[in-house]
């Protein structure tokens, strides 16, 4: 019975990590709604790493009480206050120019290309690698997923 009893814990512990692996590798993205600091620590008193401008895209790793852990387009980790963290989704121009177009086409009209580290509002993922994105100014089409950081 003590066996039995074991092996069903082991299995449910299993199958708890793999659904939360799981989930952590899904990808939280959100954007930074205001320029802000990012720190080493979760802490106003921890170590100033860099200022990070508003609508950056950062990919949510860890969320703690009134702070989270961000990864950016480089890959660099550092902690965040949630109050600069918005709901709103952007990507980043990880090409060194992005062509975004009036369809999700190759051979459809050009919009505007959009310099690398520009940030564009994410709008939609669409079937063959596509997403469609809103410039700050107001044009919008459709880009590339693979030129792009933050989906």
């Amino acid at each position: 019975m003590k066996s039995w009893l074991s092996c069903v814990c082991r299995c449910f512990f299993v199958a708890g990590v793999a659904v939360f692996s799981a989930a952590a590798l899904a990808g939280e993205y959100r954007s930074v709604n205001a320029a802000t600091v990012l720190f080493d620590t979760p802490s106003q008193k921890g170590n100033k790493l860099f200022v990070i401008k508003r609508d950056t895209p950062v990919e949510v790793v860890v969320s703690l009480e009134g702070w989270s852990k961000v990864r950016d387009a480089d890959g660099g980790l550092s902690w965040v206050e949630k109050t600069y963290l918005s709901e709103k989704r952007t990507v980043l121009v990880s090409a060194s120019r992005a062509q975004i177009r009036q369809k999700a086409e190759e051979a459809a009209p050009l919009v505007f290309e959009a310099e690398k580290n520009v940030a564009l509002e994410y709008l939609e993922s669409v079937p063959g690698g596509w997403v469609k994105v809103r410039h700050p100014g107001g044009q919008s089409g459709f880009v590339r997923a693979n030129q792009v950081w933050g989906i």
